[in-house]
């Protein structure tokens, strides 16, 4: 609207100014303007305000007005996308942008297959949270967002500041690889980076608190810069993440154990626990498709045949913690440190330790092969035995050991039907590797050594990722081999709480029928009384041709086909490096044939379905 005398009570004076310098205004500076106007008016006394405003009250010339006040201004508006498979990314993104928003800050929150990339080249201030996943994959939510910035499709980005956290675990190969695609990928494309990357291993609040600080530190600086002021952002806390329960992950529960059956047969080369809990008194609730987190202890075996090793003495006084928490060292090994796992990182610290030139050279330059062909299977007790003679102390040695990790298991019980209870389906593993056994810490903690009357310390993991559909008339898909079908258990549980109506149809497969189908009468009787519609199962060491999922999907193409057109919703659980690609390649041979689609066609739908979320997966 152009300002008249007539439709205005300013003179003509006041009229020609404003409509030259009111064109010229970004939408923030009008916003900013607003205020400044209401809080002049409320005030008791002058405002100290910035130059270009300040010259406007002394009745400076318009032209340098207009001037000063058109120049680029400082966003205040800032971008957060994450990528998670688990949930550990959204719930650090999450913090984030809270603490963002609390300083004034306009902050865009989203999962990155959500957020419209034809806006990226509008962001100013972008920064990414993500996981890596598989073999240097990364995870679900956010492959259609890496595959735009790698492709000639992604525009350049000379006007974006940024910076990438990455969550991983140095165990693995790839670690942080996802991070560190999208870090060096939004440099090529013109953008500035803000403040470094930061990797964190499986231990990272220390190291998310860090980079939070650092990355509203620097904006506070841009942004002082820029208006000339000195109020500061306040710094973030040390907390990442909001608790609604008194425990967490860095405060676990110790949780009663109820029940701990096996669930195999007689007979079976396979041991599969089920764990019932007791949550009573923690406050703890979860929904189908989180997952528990219990600290689990190493092998006394293992950790005795250390100390044997090092000529240690057991009862030796040692840090347990990063807060300076003392105790044994036999203590420290048993329940604070990982000793299972070995990394470049503990590989590297260690050789400086031991007088065995063999272990440097194992870490030179082109030996990256060796290195990994090293580390695969084996754990502290070999690295000990294999580059002696040895020169640090038990308590040099604890200090480059990093915290024995969580084990993460998909909750087996529904919260409404089982209340102040959770449930697990654990499966012992236990191998031979480099001529001696092998045990899964967790797992076998918990077959071996775990009664009912006993206590594990546990905390609820919450994952947004992989949840029943709103609508309970919706019908879902669910595959799960072995373990992996522990969430349906929490699905269907659920459902037939409720009472839904949706239809359910549930994929399983194992190896023998007889000593081998996890919760068999559960399912019957979920058949019987109609909250379980279909099942399907696959018993692969039953048949000269070994059966799995994937055949099973196959065979049942065309009814597949039509509860997909009818918005079924496919769940998939269990094994990634296998069984969820062969399942996911069913799919889309499914999908292709059934809907006359090109594979380019078959792989969109799948892709559009992902989207709507209407295919979720827990693999790991």
């Amino acid at each position: 609207m152009q300002l008249q005398v007539t439709n205005s009570p300013f003179n003509q004076e006041q009229v020609d100014l404003l409509n030259r310098l009111v064109p010229s205004l970004s939408e923030s500076q009008q916003i900013w303007l607003t205020g400044y106007l209401f809080a002049r008016q409320a005030s008791a006394g002058p405002l100290t305000i910035s130059a270009d405003v300040q010259a406007v009250s002394e009745g400076a010339a318009v032209a340098e007005v207009i001037s000063a006040i058109s120049q680029p201004a400082v966003s205040r508006e800032v971008t957060v996308l994450f990528g998670s498979q688990t949930g550990n990314c959204q719930r650090v993104a999450t913090s984030l942008s809270r603490k963002l928003e609390e300083q004034g800050l306009q902050v865009t929150l989203a999962p990155m297959n959500k957020f419209k990339t034809n806006n990226l080249k509008k962001v100013e201030n972008l920064f990414l949270v993500v996981s890596t996943h598989g073999e240097g994959e990364p995870p679900d939510n956010a492959k259609s967002f890496h595959e735009f910035l790698y492709s000639k499709r992604a525009p350049q980005l000379e006007n974006v500041s940024f910076s990438v956290l990455s969550l991983g675990d140095t165990s693995y190969e790839f670690f942080c690889q996802t991070g560190k695609d999208f870090d060096q990928r939004l440099e090529e494309l013109g953008a500035k980076r803000l403040v470094p990357r930061v990797d964190c291993d499986l231990d990272y609040d220390e190291a998310v608190a860090g980079w939070s600080a650092e990355v509203i530190s620097s904006l506070n600086d841009r942004l002082n810069a820029a208006s000339g002021t000195t109020a500061a952002i306040a710094q973030t806390s040390s907390e990442t993440t909001p608790e609604l329960s008194a425990y967490s992950r860095n405060n676990p529960f110790k949780a009663e154990v109820l029940a701990n059956i096996n669930l195999n047969g007689r007979g079976s080369d396979r041991e599969t626990r089920h764990l019932e809990l007791s949550l009573e008194g923690s406050n703890l609730q979860y929904e189908p498709g989180d997952s528990l987190g219990i600290y689990p202890e190493n092998h006394p075996e293992l950790v005795d045949a250390i100390i044997k090793q090092m000529n240690w003495n057991a009862e030796e006084v040692v840090p347990i913690n990063k807060s300076g928490e003392q105790g044994s060292l036999r203590e420290a090994l048993l329940k604070y440190y990982e000793i299972t796992a070995l990394t470049k990182p503990l590989i590297t610290q260690a050789a400086e330790l031991t007088s065995n030139s063999a272990l440097r050279e194992l870490l030179a330059q082109g030996q990256e092969q060796a290195l990994r062909s090293y580390i695969n299977g084996r754990d502290l007790l070999d690295l000990l035995q294999d580059f002696e003679p040895w020169q640090g102390s038990a308590k040099q040695f604890v200090a480059i050991l990093r915290k024995l990790p969580a084990r993460l298991y998909s909750i087996a019980s529904s919260f409404k039907a089982n209340e102040d209870e959770v449930h697990l389906t654990v499966r012992a593993v236990r191998y031979e590797s480099h001529g001696r056994e092998r045990y899964g810490v967790c797992s076998v903690h918990c077959a071996e050594r775990v009664q009912p009357g006993d206590s594990l310390p546990i905390y609820i993991q919450q994952n947004p990722n992989f949840k029943l559909p709103a609508d309970t008339n919706t019908p879902i898909i669910m595959i799960g081999p072995g373990t992996g079908v522990a969430p349906f258990r929490a699905f269907l549980e659920e459902r037939e709480e409720i009472g839904a109506e949706g239809k359910s149809w549930l994929f399983y497969g194992d190896r023998h029928f007889v000593t081998d189908f996890l919760y068999q009468t559960d399912w019957q009787r979920m058949l019987k009384d109609g909250v379980l519609t279909k099942l399907d199962v696959a018993f692969s060491r039953d048949t000269e041709e070994k059966v799995y999922v994937q055949h099973r999907l196959l065979q049942k193409s065309r009814e597949l086909f039509e509860w997909l057109q009818v918005g079924a919703y496919v769940y998939i659980c269990g094994d990634e490096k296998h069984m969820a690609h062969d399942v996911h390649t069913a799919l889309l041979t499914v999908i292709e044939q059934e809907g006359g689609l090109s594979a380019e066609q078959a792989a969109a739908y799948l892709n559009d379905m992902q989207d709507q979320q209407r295919y979720q997966r827990d693999v790991y």
